[in-house]
């Protein structure tokens, strides 16, 4: 919901139902981590009401493909949805691809989701270890899957409010 209000923005910790259909797309290079994050969002989804589909991709420079490929297909009337979320994780290593990774994944997934107005919660983890991942991850309905999916539940009820229920 949009509010305006003369003091700084209040956040909403109780999640309130919300009609919704979103994508999952989740790079499963770390498995592991992948199942973590899988847990948070169908846990937040479950408890708002919401529906999703999930996508798999290799790893996380292919989910801002999906999502374009998505938002092409909902542009041509070939697919509903209302928002997605980002689901990886990159651990830095010792050569300059986990910079590459790392800016293109989230450049293109933010350019993707601006110019196409779809609403996103990135939870593609950028970390210096796996024992950071796990932490980032874990904790279920209160990890970083849970975070992207309350962001993603965030920007579609503000879409909703600029454009009114349909959008």
């Amino acid at each position: 919901m949009v509010q305006k209000s003369q003091g700084a923005p209040q956040q909403h910790k109780s999640a309130h139902p919300l009609r919704a259909h979103i994508l999952m797309i989740e790079a499963r290079y770390y498995e592991d981590i992948s199942d973590l994050l899988i847990e948070g969002v169908v846990a937040e989804c479950a408890q708002r009401g919401m529906t999703f589909e999930h996508i798999i991709v290799p790893g996380a420079l292919e989910i801002p493909q999906v999502l374009a490929a998505a938002a092409a297909a909902r542009e041509a009337g070939r697919m509903t949805f209302d928002g997605a979320v980002a689901l990886g994780c990159v651990i830095r290593g010792e050569t300059a691809h986990y910079d590459v990774v790392c800016d293109n994944a989230n450049h293109w997934l933010m350019e993707t989701a601006v110019r196409k107005e779809v609403p996103v919660g990135n939870a593609i983890l950028t970390v210096d270890t796996h024992a950071q991942a796990v932490a980032r991850a874990e904790g279920g309905i209160k990890g970083k899957g849970g975070d992207a999916v309350r962001a993603c539940a965030r920007l579609i009820e503000a879409k909703r409010a600029f454009w009114g229920a349909s959008a």
